[in-house]
């Protein structure tokens, strides 16, 4: 591994309240020590992973080795950065206080086993040729969108939604981070949210992977998330059965349930019980429209992305080459 390609780091050294600059230190001790020839470049500001990115995907390299050492908002915004998924190899060590993508695809939380199983990825694809495998990304886009946003993890309208654009806003993340009850967060936010919300009727538009067609009209909509892994905010299981390789996305909405009893429904959510209780559905999807009588929060990996009527969703298949 002395003689191997420059690998090139994007880093959020404030991902998890800070934390993450330890973190940070600890790999390039290892990288160090392992005579890793490596090249970092650490964020400054909201949505400056994503232009970095775009440097890094930019070169003139037929291979890019690229790590993430952030959270899962600094992995979207790199996702969203990459130009050019046929040469950019993208490996993740997880740092932030949810992780839903790191948790998602089966990453070890411990930063120095992640970044050997990075390490042992890039050599083998180096002594071998084989590429790493491939996962599937999600994309969604709305009008006045310049361009789609792809995620990883979800996206989604509604409750979950709602509770992440909160999250962002409010410091009640960041103190909670401090105490290590980071993922307390979502769950205060979700119950407040839950009696304070209004709910929309929604039209929607699924296309199957043959691309046939089925519209479906839902009254009082509390949410839609749009699941490429079975968990979010914070390890909540939408959709326990979402695969990241099978080309679909699973779609799991809550409509027509009185919000006191949606309220004791949590903890069935929460416990992945949820699929067999009435108002609660799930649909797999290649790609999927929605069209809503009402405005509602729409976000993509937790972070906001604005009040829409329409959205649409689509499962890029096999779109990510990843070292894990």
């Amino acid at each position: 591994m002395r003689n191997c390609q420059e690998i090139y780091f994007i880093v959020n050294e404030g991902a998890r309240t800070g934390r993450a600059a330890e973190v940070w230190k600890q790999v390039r001790g290892l990288l160090k020590e392992k005579g890793i020839a490596y090249k970092a470049y650490e964020t400054k500001h909201k949505g400056h992973a994503t232009s970095l990115a775009a440097h890094i995907a930019a070169l003139p390299r037929d291979v890019i080795y690229l790590v993430v050492l952030g959270g899962d908002g600094t992995v979207n915004e790199v996702l969203n950065g990459i130009t050019d998924f046929d040469k950019v190899r993208l490996g993740v060590i997880p740092t932030g206080s949810g992780n839903d993508f790191g948790r998602g695809i089966g990453l070890p939380k411990d930063p120095g086993t992640a970044l050997e199983n990075i390490l042992s990825c890039i050599e083998q694809e180096q002594q071998t040729g084989k590429a790493p495998e491939r996962i599937d990304l999600g994309q969604v886009s709305w009008p006045g969108a310049d361009t789609p946003r792809i995620f990883g993890i979800s996206a989604g309208t509604g409750l979950d939604a709602i509770v992440c654009k909160k999250a962002l806003q409010s410091g009640l993340k960041k103190f909670l981070n401090k105490i290590h009850l980071g993922k307390l967060t979502y769950l205060l936010l979700t119950v407040q949210t839950l009696f304070t919300m209004d709910t929309a009727q929604v039209t929607y538009t699924y296309y199957g992977k043959e691309q046939q067609e089925q519209t479906v009209d839902k009254n009082k909509v509390i949410f839609t998330a749009v699941m490429n892994l079975r968990a979010e905010g914070g390890g909540v299981p939408m959709a326990p059965h979402a695969s990241y390789t099978d080309g679909l996305l699973s779609v799991c909405s809550a409509c027509g349930i009185p919000k006191w009893r949606t309220f004791l429904c949590l903890p069935f959510l929460v416990a992945a019980r949820h699929e067999k209780i009435k108002g609660f559905d799930v649909e797999n999807v290649q790609r999927m429209e929605l069209a809503m009588s009402e405005p509602m929060v729409l976000h993509a990996d937790g972070e906001y992305l604005g009040d829409v009527t329409q959205a649409s969703f689509e499962c890029l298949h096999h779109k990510l080459m990843l070292l894990q």
